[in-house]
């Protein structure tokens, strides 16, 4: 394995990436900060240009006055704009939201709004569809035109309650999801998170969540994967919203206060460590056990994630010997599979991987593996 001289607050974890949009910026952002990184995008966003639903969409927008508009994503907003702009109805669309009220789903949509040169007239708190919902039903919205754009998924059960009160609504589906481009990176993600070679999986959508379940379920993997999700591999979302999904299971899902990037990675580099960072004083050095790396002397050195445990067990009761046997249990999860030669072997491995370190790792003759503790 590589010795990699500058460890970051993520060397030794590996991160799973399930976002299709910005997803070079997203793995950019972990890999800077030492993280290996497992690209698998579990949904694509369907082009614009062609989009017959998005143009009707918003053909019946300029045929009459609009009373309401709601936008509900940076992205979908711009995009919905700048498709308009292609069909020469970019001045028409902007005129007709003028004279309307604009409600924009938080900072992002808000920001969209304002750079097209418009205006919101309300905006919540927080970043829920359900408080525009509210704001909306406190208001007599017969004979009203509400238009709605859409973000990824139909908003079925938002637009049936506005109809309900007697309103117009015209939902504007500016990008929608479509299955992944590589079904086998999706695959191989779903097998590396049940057999807990990835510590983390980051989600930017809360369809991008809904997606990676149907794929664990159609491949006999769903109670897997959520069992990995309950305990060695944490699910890190950019939002509440987004992470709907996870708590309505009961997962522990974790999100920044503000649903950026930045903050995400941010949040990942606070927590990951926390879970499995162990520090073990030896012999007028310190080793770190970090995720799959080993920190020693500033240097850090990747390992399998079989070397990674059997180091960790053997950093449990430093100065110890533990035997073959005990080795097995503590590191292979198929021990009644395995024999006690796979324990030599992976004990060499470590000592490959640990490079100029290797010394650490003492064998006591008949007896087992012992950390060196001084």
């Amino acid at each position: 394995m590589a010795t990699l001289p500058q460890p970051g607050p993520l060397t030794g974890f590996t991160v799973g990436v399930t976002a299709a949009r910005r997803r070079e910026e997203l793995t950019a952002l972990l890999a800077r900060r030492g993280a290996q990184v497992v690209e698998a995008p579990v949904l694509r966003i369907l082009p614009l240009a062609d989009d017959l639903a998005l143009r009707e969409a918003t053909d019946r927008c300029l045929a009459a006055p609009l009373d309401y508009v709601v936008a509900t994503t940076g992205v979908g907003w711009r995009g919905w704009m700048s498709a308009a702009e292609g069909w020469d109805r970019g001045a028409a669309l902007a005129e007709v939201c003028r004279g309307a009220v604009v409600l924009s789903r938080g900072p992002k949509a808000t920001g969209a709004v304002r750079a097209s040169g418009l205006n919101e007239g309300y905006s919540p708190g927080t970043e829920a569809t359900d408080e525009l919902l509210t704001w909306l039903l406190a208001r007599p919205l017969a004979g009203r035109r509400i238009a709605v754009q859409e973000h990824g998924v139909r908003l079925d059960a938002f637009a049936a309650a506005l109809r309900e009160r007697g309103a117009e609504v015209i939902s504007v589906p500016v990008y929608r999801w479509a299955p992944p481009e590589d079904p086998g990176a999706v695959r191989r993600l779903l097998d590396q998170t049940v057999r807990r070679q990835v510590h983390a999986l980051t989600f930017t959508s809360a369809p991008a969540i809904t997606a990676l379940l149907t794929a664990a379920e159609a491949e006999g993997l769903y109670e897997a994967l959520l069992d990995a999700l309950r305990s060695d591999v944490l699910p890190v979302c950019v939002g509440s919203l987004c992470a709907r999904p996870l708590t309505e299971l009961g997962l522990p899902a974790v999100h920044p206060e503000r649903g950026r990037l930045g903050s995400l990675v941010r949040l990942l580099a606070d927590t990951l460590p926390g879970r499995s960072r162990r520090e073990v004083p030896l012999a007028g050095q310190v080793l770190t056990l970090q995720g799959n790396a080993a920190l020693v002397d500033g240097e850090s050195h990747w390992l399998s994630p079989r070397g990674a445990a059997v180091l960790r067990a053997l950093a449990e009761r430093p100065g110890r010997v533990l035997s073959r046997a005990e080795l097995l249990r503590a590191a292979w999860p198929d021990a009644a599979t395995a024999d006690e030669h796979a324990v030599e072997a992976a004990v060499g491995r470590l000592r490959a991987a640990l490079g100029p370190h290797a010394t650490l790792i003492r064998t006591v003759p008949k007896r087992g593996y012992r950390l060196a503790a001084g």
